[in-house]
This record gives structure tokens, sequence and C-alpha cells, in this order.
């Protein structure tokens, strides 16, 4: 229909409400050709020009439906590499040149030199000490504590079938625990899997919490489901729930900085580990902070960003601490840093897209791992 007439008959169609900007996908059937007419659209609104917005290297049509909805254009950031830096752990175990996608000046020089200080020193030592993705619906007992007490009760004498319900959704998501909070009436019960794959696994923990708690309602009448997500999951927010239990992966990273090195940067162990107590550990303790840390959420954020994961996790993600041994016998410096709820997936959300993919495969960890889950 679109196809037949002008720029100028589809634009009245759209002010007259005969046609949305959102069914262009569906009428033209081609979101490439949708996105140019809304751009288009736009710029005769608002009176800019929206050219390098239409610049990309993204198709729309394996996107619009997938990671996005009424796009028009795509957003440039341009995307620097810092490295290599050498990471000795159980899965990323060699020279790596990272990413970072940022507008942020300095950001990429400085995670440079860090990385050229910690490869010096031997490199990184990293483990995953803990893995699970979280979901926490609210249900309200009806009408008290005492209900909520036995839904609780009831959900743990009867877990191996709640168990067995939420894993018939996916070969992948395995159930680990259910932990329960109780606010008066109210319960929380955050489930905790295990993903499997290399996806981060937020939408596949969802189906399988869904049906979970379909199958405890059909047993406990009494209670209602008001919303499948309860905020102690806790997703993209600060919080204390993930920074003391994690969500995605629990990591420590660790080095010990030779004096050698610190002497040519001018500084001793004792001076920097004055500073990481003062402002890192002191200065976020008084400011009540849940991160004890000088800036995670810069690199956090960029590598997010460069790899197409969900960049609103970088809110929890970022939650962590530096720690800073005072100076060993030999004058050396232990340095570690822990993130207790880093989310990140190699397959789904955005890291099908074409520069993220790349940056990804710059990584060598690129889609599904083998066996699963160790690219992520």
């Amino acid at each position: 229909m679109v196809e037949e007439v002008s720029l100028e008959d589809v634009f009245a169609k759209i002010d007259e409400g005969k046609l949305k900007l959102h069914e262009l996908d569906k009428v033209l059937g081609d979101s490439n050709k949708a996105t140019e007419i809304r751009r288009k659209y736009i710029e005769s609104k608002v009176g800019a020009r929206l050219e390098n917005v239409g610049k990309t290297v993204i198709d729309f049509n394996t996107v619009v439906g997938r990671n996005i909805e009424n796009t028009i254009g795509a957003a440039q950031i341009p995307i620097g590499v810092a490295g290599p830096l050498r990471i000795i752990g159980d899965y990323a175990n060699g020279l790596y040149y990272i990413p970072l996608a940022t507008t942020e000046g300095a950001l990429v020089a400085s995670v440079n030199r860090g990385a050229k200080v910690i490869t010096e020193a031997g490199g990184a030592r990293s483990k995953v000490i803990n893995d699970g993705m979280t979901r926490a619906p609210p249900v309200i007992a009806v009408p008290s504590v005492i209900d909520a007490v036995e839904l609780v009760n009831w959900v743990n004498e009867h877990f191996n079938e709640v168990k067995s319900v939420a894993e018939s959704t996916s070969r992948h998501a395995k159930l680990v625990s259910i932990q329960p909070f109780i606010v008066g009436n109210n319960v929380w019960l955050r489930f905790k899997f295990t993903t499997g794959g290399d996806a981060m696994g937020m939408n596949m923990v969802t189906i399988a919490t869904d049906k979970a708690v379909k199958y405890i309602l059909s047993n406990f009448p009494r209670a209602r489901l008001v919303a499948l997500s309860g905020n102690m999951c806790v997703d993209k927010k600060a919080n204390a729930v993930n920074f003391l239990l994690g969500r995605g992966k629990t990591v420590i990273s660790e080095a010990v900085i030779p004096r050698s090195t610190l002497e040519k940067w001018g500084v001793t162990a004792e001076d920097v580990a004055e500073v990481n107590n003062r402002k890192n550990l002191l200065g976020s303790a008084l400011a009540h902070s849940y991160g004890f840390n000088a800036h995670f959420a810069n690199i956090i954020a960029a590598i997010f960003i460069a790899t197409g994961q969900d960049a609103a996790q970088a809110v929890e993600s970022s939650m962590g601490i530096t720690w800073m041994e005072p100076p060993l016998d030999n004058g050396d410096l232990y340095v570690s840093v822990t993130l207790p709820s880093l989310e990140v997936g190699t397959v789904g959300g955005g890291t099908g897209l074409p520069t993220q993919r790349e940056m990804l495969q710059m990584l060598g960890v690129y889609g599904s791992g083998n066996p699963p889950g160790t690219n992520a």
C-alpha cells in the first residue's frame, strides 16, 4: 500500500491516524524501508536532519521484533581497544584485546595502562566462584502471615516437584534453590537457576519461573500472583541482595604488582594501598555506596555496549570491591577486584548485532562454547 503512494501521502495517513508508525514494518514487509520512512517522517516533524542516524551496517529485518521496535536508524559509539591483557583463569587463559565502546576520553588509555601493568606482572588470576540467574515473583498470601509461612513450608516440602516443572521449559535451566522472603502477608520466592549454556539467561529463567509459580498456585489456592518479577531478583538496580548473594556470575580477579613496577610509576605499595583504603573503602562506606571501588562502571558499561550485553545491567554488574593488601614482605602489592553480580552472555540479546558479534569474535568467545557455558 505504502510503496504505491508518495511519502507525502504516507505522512498524511500517519497524521490522520489511518497508519501508525509501528505498522510500517508489517505494511511494507521490509523493516529497512520502514526505518527509512519513519526517519524521514520524524525529520519532517521536528525540522532536523537525521542523516547520520541512517548510516549503519545493521539489517533492520534481523533486529526488529528481536532487539528493537519502531526503528529510525542507529547510534554510533567509538570503540577503542586496550591490551593485550593476560588472564589466567579456568575458562579464559591467554592474552586478550579488550573492546571498549565509550565517549569518555581517557578511559581506553587508562585501561590500557592497567592492562600493561597487570600483564607485565604475570597476568590476572580469575575465578568464577558462583554462577546463577535469579527471578523473584511476589505472591500475596491471603489473608495473613500464617498463610505466608504455610506457603513457604509447602514450597520447601515440594521443592523437587517444583524443580521438575520449572526445568521442563528448557534443557539448559536447572533450578538450584528457592529462597523465601516474607513481609507481612507478602511472600517473595527468589528462584535461582544455572543456565547451562552461554546465554545470560534472564528470559530463560523467567519462563521457567512462570511455569513453576503457576504450579505452586494451583496447589495453594489461597495465594495470588501479583507480578512475575517482584524486584527481589534484583535486576538493573543497585542492591544489597545481589551484592551478598550474587546474580549472574560472581567473579574475582587478582594480581600481584611487583615493587619494581610500582617504582617505575613513582609510587610504593604503601601509597597505593592507602589511596584504596581511604578512597575506595572508607569513602564508599561513608557514602553508603553499593560499590567499594573507583569506577568499575566505566569499564563494565564500555565492554557491555561493545559486546552486545544488556546495557542497563551495568548497574548491578558494576557493584564490587577493590581490595589491596598492604605491602607484602618484598614490597610487592596484592590487588583484587570482586564482582558479585556480573551478568553476561555470548548468545542472545545484542550479541548477534554485526559490530558486537565481531567484538566477541575478537575475544574468541562468540556464540555457544564447547562445552556450552565456557564462552560466557
